[in-house]
């Protein structure tokens, strides 16, 4: 198989997660994008690696190592981070990045509203 059929799978993952992470609102559509380009990145580590370990047989199959280790921090970054989004969701009601700006504001505070006290 040639190298070009996985690395254009690939780069039409990355594409597709890159578009779910900068379109999407909801944070848990952003995290399943995120992944969706962590796996993208493991096809072409493991690609890369199979092309490269034709040349020489005593390879240590680095690619592949590499690619489990990326699914290991991978799986700690989605149980993470459906932590926090669960957090924000049961404090907040919603899981929109828009609407979310920071956890120690109230719910009906503007952003200008700070220094509208200020001055007064």
């Amino acid at each position: 198989m040639h190298l070009a059929y996985p690395a254009v799978l690939s780069a039409l993952l990355f594409c597709t997660g890159l578009y779910g992470v900068l379109a999407r609102r909801n944070a848990i559509l952003v995290l399943m994008s995120v992944e969706l380009m962590l796996n993208a990145v493991n096809l072409n580590l493991v690609a890369f690696d199979v092309w490269l370990s034709r040349a020489a047989r005593d390879t240590l199959h680095s690619g592949q190592a590499l690619t489990l280790f990326t699914v290991a921090v991978a799986a700690a970054e989605i149980g993470i981070g459906l932590a926090i989004v669960l957090a924000v969701y049961r404090n907040r009601g919603t899981s929109d990045i828009d609407r979310l700006r920071d956890t120690a504001e109230g719910p009906d505070a503007a952003p200008g509203a700070e220094k509208a006290e200020a001055t007064a």
